[in-house]
C-alpha cells in the first residue's frame, strides 16, 4: 500500500496484526516513558524543597549541623543524589589544539538525550523486521506516527511559561538545550520515515513518480527539509551569528513546519492530526500568557502605589534611567520596580525609543533589598551598543566614576523575571567562581546570601509555617573568586565587595559564625576571561553588573588607577610541576599573567609584576593616597578596595580552592561557576574529581557537592 491508499482511512486505530501493537498504542508508550522521566525529576524537586525548608527549621533552632542528614531516609537521599551528580558532571576534559576545543557532552546530559533515542528506535522498529522489505510499508507508516507524537514534547521545553519546568524545577533557558536535542531527535525518526518509504518505493522506480505527481509526498519533503533547516540554523555558531535574524525565521519556520505537518497527514487521518493542534495550542498559551504577564508587569493602572511614587506617571509602569560609565557600560536603572526577584535572575527590557521592536535579556544586578532594578550592559553591538550611544548623547561621556550624568527616563517594558535553581541558603559552604562579566550572576547570590545572615541575625528571620516563604540561610562559609583581565575592572565590584566584607566583619563581632574569603585574579588568559558572549536564552551580547558607588573617585584617581594596571600583574611561577613564566605586558599596555597561582601567600606579595616596584605592587589601592584633595567630592571619596580582598596576578586553580572550602565544610556544599567556557570546563572537573576523592558515596557523612554553571555563549 502506498501512501495514496491513505486518502479516506482512518489510521489512527490501525492494527497491523500478527501481534503487532496499534499506532496511537505506540505512541502511548512514548508518552509513557516520558511522563515517567518528568515524574521522577518532579519527585526529587519536592524532595529537595522539603529538604530546604527543613534544613533552614533546623538553623533557627540551632542545630549545629543543618546541612547534614540526620534521618536513614535523609542520608539516604544525599547519598543517592551525591552520586548521581558524580557521575551526571563527568565528562572527558577538553581537547585544545591551536586555539580551538572540542568539548565532550557531559555523562548526564548524554545519557538522557542517548536514552530518548533508544526508546524512539525501540518504538520505530518493534516486531517490524527493518531488513525486510515486507516491512518497509509498516515502518514507515509506524515511524510517521511516532514523529506526530514527538512534536508536544518539542513545544512543552520551547515555552517560555514552561509546564515541565515548573515541575521539576529547571527554568525555561536550562531546558532549552533539550529542546534542541529533542529536535534533532525527531529530525532522526522523520529521516528513517522518509527513508523506508523511499525505500518500499524504489524497486518500482516510483520515487520520482510520487514526488512530482503526490502532493503528500511533496508536502512530507517540504516539511523535512523546513525541519532541517530549523535544526540546522539553531546550531551554536549559526544562532550567534545574528541572533535577532535567528529569532524571527525561528519563528517563521516552524510556524511553516506544523502548517505542512497537518496538511501531509492525510484528510482520512484526521485521529493523528489532533496532535498539531496540540502544539498549536501550547504556543498560543504561552504566546497568552506572556502577554497577560507583561501588561501585569508594564501597565501603572495595577500598581497605584508605584503611579502615586512615580514623578511623572504615564500608562507604563516603567521608566528606565541610562547612566554612561567607563569601559564603555551602561548601567540601566528602574526605580521602585513592578515586580520581585530572585538574585541570578533575569528580564527582558524592551526600549522602543532607543533600539526599535526588541526586546533583550538581562541579568539582575541588584537585589530586592536596593529597591530598584539595575541592569549593566557592557556595548559590544546592536542594542547594548545602542543603549551606550543614547546613555553617552545625553548623559555626557563618563571620564571617572565622579558626578556621572543620567540620561532622561525613557519609557520601557520589562518581562520577568525568569530564571530558577536551587537556593544556594540550604548548603553549608560555598564557592561561587567568575569570569570577568561573570560575576553579574555571583555577586548578587553572595550579597543575598549576606543580606539573609542580617535578617537571621536581626531575627527577621522568622516565619509563620512551613509552606510560608523560608528566611535565613544554613550557609556558615562563602568563597567567592572573581577572574578579570584587568585590574581596573575591580572598580566595578569595589562597593560592592567592600560593604560584603565590612557587612560580615559586623556580624562575626556579634557572634555569628560566618565567614567570607574573597580572591580577585588578574590574568590575560582567555580561557578563564574571554567576553566574547552570544546568547543561550538568556545572554544577549555582554551582560555587566555595576553596584552604584556611594563613594566617587575623580577624573585624575582614575588616571591614576589606569596608570597602576600598565606596572601592575606582570609574571608569576606557577607552583605545579612543568608551569612556565607566563607573564608580561599585553595590547595597550594591559598586565598579562597566565599562570595558575595560590592565594595562600601574603596577599601583599606581588606574584605579576610589570617592572614595578614593591611599593607599586600592593594589592590594595586607596583613592586617599593617590588622588589630590578635593572639595566636591572628598566625603564621598573611600578606598577603592576593602584591604581584607585579595588581589593577585595570574589564574586561580579551582581544584585547591574548592578542596580547601570542602574540607571545612559541615554539611553540603555548593560550587557555583558563570564565565567562559575554560573556565566552567575547569571548575566542573575540578568538583567531579573532588567529588570522587571525598568518595561521598562511601560512608563519609553524605556530604554531596551541589554543581551549577552558568556558559558564556550561545
Amino acid at each position: 500500500m502506498d501512501s495514496d491508499g491513505m486518502d479516506g482511512m482512518d489510521m489512527s486505530g490501525m492494527d497491523m496484526g500478527d501481534g503487532i501493537p496499534s499506532l496511537p498504542y505506540m505512541q502511548q508508550m512514548y508518552w509513557a516513558v516520558v511522563g515517567t522521566v518528568i515524574g521522577v525529576a518532579t519527585v526529587f524537586n519536592v524532595l529537595n524543597w522539603i529538604n530546604y525548608r527543613l534544613r533552614l527549621s533546623a538553623a533557627r533552632r540551632g542545630v549545629a549541623t543543618p546541612a547534614k542528614p540526620k534521618s536513614w531516609f535523609w542520608t539516604c537521599y544525599a547519598t543517592l543524589t551525591a552520586v548521581t551528580r558524580e557521575a551526571a558532571y563527568a565528562s572527558f576534559a577538553p581537547i585544545r589544539v591551536q586555539g580551538f576545543a572540542l568539548r565532550f557532552p557531559r555523562l548526564g546530559r548524554a545519557s538522557l538525550i542517548l536514552g530518548n533515542v533508544v526508546v524512539l528506535l525501540v518504538l520505530c522498529f518493534y516486531k517490524l523486521d527493518p531488513k525486510d522489505p515486507n516491512s518497509y510499508e509498516d515502518i514507515g507508516y509506524r515511524t510517521g506516527f511516532i514523529n506526530l507524537c514527538q512534536l508536544p514534547l518539542l513545544f512543552l521545553l520551547a515555552g517560555k511559561n514552561n509546564i515541565i519546568g515548573a515541575l521539576t524545577g529547571f527554568s525555561y533557558e536550562k531546558l532549552n538545550w533539550i529542546h534542541r536535542w529533542v529536535a534533532r531527535c525527531l529530525l532522526l525518526t522523520v529521516t528513517i520515515h522518509m527513508g523506508y518509504w523511499f525505500a518500499d518505493w524504489a524497486p518500482y522506480d516510483y520515487i520520482t513518480v510520487k514526488i512530482t505527481t503526490d502532493q503528500i509526498t511533496q508536502r512530507g519533503l517540504i516539511a523535512w527539509a523546513l525541519l532541517l533547516w530549523l535544526v540546522f540554523s539553531s546550531m551554536t555558531p549559526i544562532r550567534g551569528w545574528c541572533y535577532e535574524f535567528f529569532v524571527i525565521q525561528h519563528i517563521i519556520s516552524f510556524s511553516a513546519f506544523l502548517a505542512i505537518v497537518w496538511l501531509h497527514v492525510p484528510a482520512g487521518t484526521d485521529g493523528p492530526r489532533y496532535w498539531v493542534y496540540i502544539c498549536i495550542a501550547l504556543v498560543c498559551l504561552d504566546r497568552l500568557a506572556r502577554v497577560l504577564r507583561i501588561a501585569w508587569i508594564n501597565i501603572s493602572f495595577f500598581h497605584p502605589k508605584q503611579r502615586k511614587n512615580a514623578p511623572n506617571p504615564g500608562f507604563l509602569s516603567c521608566q528606565a534611567e541610562f547612566t554612561p560609565l567607563p569601559h564603555e557600560t551602561t548601567r540601566i536603572t528602574i526605580k521602585n520596580p513592578p515586580i520581585s526577584w530572585k538574585p541570578g535572575q533575569f528580564v527582558f527590557l524592551s526600549c522602543h525609543s532607543v533600539v526599535p521592536l526588541q526586546s533583550h535579556p538581562f541579568t539582575i544586578a541588584s537585589i530586592p533589598e536596593d529597591g530598584k532594578l539595575e541592569l549593566l550592559a557592557k556595548s559590544n553591538k546592536g542594542a547594548t551598543k545602542s543603549f551606550y550611544r543614547h546613555a553617552s548623547k545625553n548623559g555626557g561621556l563618563p571620564s571617572s566614576t565622579v558626578d556621572l550624568k543620567v540620561a532622561h527616563g525613557k519609557i520601557s517594558a520589562i518581562e520577568g523575571p525568569y530564571g530558577q535553581s536551587r537556593p544556594l541558603h540550604q548548603f553549608d559552604s560555598i564557592v561561587l567562581f567568575a569570569g570577568s562579566t561573570g560575576a553579574t550572576f555571583t555577586m548578587p547570590l553572595m550579597r543575598d546570601l549576606v543580606s539573609s545572615w542580617k535578617k537571621a541575625r536581626g531575627g527577621a528571620g522568622e516565619r509563620r509555617g512551613f509552606l510560608a516563604n523560608p528566611e535565613g540561610a544554613v550557609t556558615r562559609h562563602i568563597r567567592f573568586v572573581w577572574v578579570v583581565k584587568s585590574k581596573g575592572q575591580i572598580e566595578w565590584f569595589a562597593n560592592q565587595l567592600t560593604e560584603v566584607v565590612q557587612d560580615v566583619e559586623e556580624l562575626r563581632r556579634l557572634g555569628a559564625d560566618v565567614t567570607v574569603d574573597i580572591s580577585v585574579y588578574v590574568t590575560c588568559d582567555e580561557l578563564y576571561i574571554s567576553e566574547h558572549k552570544g546568547t543561550s536564552g538568556v545572554k544577549h551580547g555582554v551582560v555587566e553588573e555595576i553596584s552604584k558607588p556611594s563613594g566617587d573617585t575623580d577624573k585624575k584617581l582614575s588616571e591614576k588607577v589606569e596608570q597602576r594596571e600598565v606596572k601592575e600583574m606582570s609574571s608569576e611561577t606557577s607552583s605545579e610541576p612543568g608551569e612556565q613564566r607566563k607573564g608580561g605586558c599585553g595590547p595597550n599596555g594591559t598586565c598579562c599573567c597566565r599562570a595558575a597561582v595560590d592565594d595562600g601567600d601574603a596577599i601583599s606579595a606581588a606574584v605579576c609584576n610589570c617592572n614595578a616596584s614593591e611599593s607599586e605592587t600592593s594589592s590594595t589601592v586607596e583613592a586617599s593616597s593617590i588622588a589630590p584633595r578635593n572639595s566636591s567630592s572628598e566625603q564621598k571619596r573611600r578606598n577603592l578596595l576593602d584591604p581584607a580582598v585579595s588581589v593577585l596576578g595570574g589564574r586561580p586553580k579551582p581544584r585547591n580552592i574548592i578542596r580547601k572550602t570542602l574540607e571545612q565544610a559541615l554539611g553540603e556544599s555548593a560550587v557555583v561557576v558563570c564565565g567562559p567556557k575554560g573556565l566552567c570546563d575547569d571548575v566542573r572537573l575540578s568538583t567531579v574529581a573532588l567529588s570522587n576523592e571525598r568518595a561521598v558515596h562511601k560512608g563519609t557523612g553524605a556530604q554531596g557537592i551541589f554543581l551549577l554553571t552558568e556558559y558564556f555563549g550561545y
